[in-house]
């Protein structure tokens, strides 16, 4: 019985379409035992037990160059499209060839013959580079952050002898030092402190931006909650009034969107007026599949004709006298939703407090694609 229910000058027409494919074409039996294939075929499978030979098709079928994995959910897919006529089975998968397996995007297609009954099966394939891509990418993002981590470290432990032995100093000579002595020792505590912490900075941007992204519902209201109880407890000294509307939720990583939280609140406390609490409000609304996630608080506030330089790393609003810290945490925060699909931004006016809108995929929008 012939594969296709095409009539003769169709029919050469679909094989000389075949040959001149670049993707991988193939018509196989409804078993999935190799019939005809094209020469881009035979080229991205070559090699592979089981797959089609150059002068003619092998004994073999299309389900063993498939990972053994995946070789199961496939046969029910292609079972599925042969009882319910489904339009085709789309989708990726790994395949096998002569000494390594790749990535590839199948699409199956069933062929009827003149009676309508299911005869066979049409099968075109294609390497997925962009999955091997994103596999070097995310090596890659690896190699980085061990190299970012293996710095930090090598650098901490010198800033930790400065500062021990500065302090063992200051405890031995305490009587016999003047005050010009303790306030140059403080001074150089002081600069180890600040590198320390420019260290611990720079790791965390390294970790925005490399560390892999685990996707999900993320309830924003519980995460604003936890991490206003979190800036509580490491400053006892100040009250926080932190009023977060319920409801809240966004699809993305948990862990990522924790640590952007942190840095928004931890920059609301720094400059907030010293002689009051740290009051934030988070409120949010949804348009367009975006939840536009609002922070707002009363304190310092910033000239808005600087607004384009809070999310560069480095820069800074204020002087040390007034909270800047090391130019960092909005830096962080902006990567992190920009990983997200997402951005921030902010409005302010001096001495009138400021918010910050943050904007990620909605919970309800699936599938959105997380930022490099």
């Amino acid at each position: 019985m012939s594969p296709t229910a095409l009539p003769p000058p169709a029919d050469d027409r679909f094989r000389a379409a075949m040959a001149a494919s670049a993707w991988g074409m193939a018509i196989l039996e409804l078993d999935g035992t190799w019939q005809e294939t094209n020469p881009a075929m035979r080229q991205l499978l070559g090699g592979a037990p089981g797959a089609p030979l150059a002068d003619g098709p092998a004994a073999g079928t299309i389900f063993e160059v498939i990972a053994a994995d995946e070789v199961e959910d496939l046969r029910h897919s292609v079972d599925a499209l042969i009882a319910s006529g489904q339009p085709a089975v789309d989708r990726g998968l790994s395949c096998r060839r002569a000494d390594d397996t790749f990535q590839a995007w199948i699409s199956i297609s069933l062929m009827r013959d003149g009676a309508g009954a299911a005869s066979g099966l049409v099968v075109q394939l294609r390497e997925d580079t962009g999955a091997g891509h994103a596999t070097a990418l995310d090596a890659m993002r690896r190699q980085l952050q061990a190299q970012v981590d293996a710095v930090a470290h090598d650098l901490r432990a010198p800033l930790r002898s400065i500062n021990n032995f500065s302090g063992l100093l200051a405890r031995k000579l305490d009587e016999g030092l003047d005050a010009t002595s303790r306030d140059h020792l403080g001074r150089i505590r002081g600069a180890a402190a600040r590198m320390a912490g420019l260290l611990d900075g720079l790791a965390e941007l390294s970790r925005a931006s490399t560390a892999q992204m685990r996707e999900g519902l993320v309830d924003l209201s519980m995460l604003a909650d936890w991490v206003g109880a979190e800036q509580q407890d490491a400053h006892p000294d100040r009250e926080f009034l932190i009023t977060v509307q319920p409801g809240l939720s966004a699809r993305g990583d948990e862990r990522l969107l924790k640590t952007l939280l942190a840095q928004l609140l931890d920059n609301t406390r720094r400059f907030s007026h010293d002689d009051g609490p740290v009051s934030v409000d988070v409120a949010g609304t949804q348009a367009d599949g975006m939840l536009r996630l609002s922070i707002s608080d009363r304190g310092r506030g910033f000239d808005m004709r600087y607004r384009h330089k809070l999310f560069e790393p480095f820069q800074r609003l204020h002087g040390a006298d007034e909270g800047a810290g090391d130019g960092l945490g909005l830096a962080i925060a902006q990567r992190i939703a920009e990983r997200h699909g997402g951005r921030i931004d902010a409005e302010s006016q001096p001495d009138s407090g400021s918010v910050f809108h943050l904007y990620l995929p909605a919970a309800q929008t699936a599938g959105a694609a997380p930022g490099e």
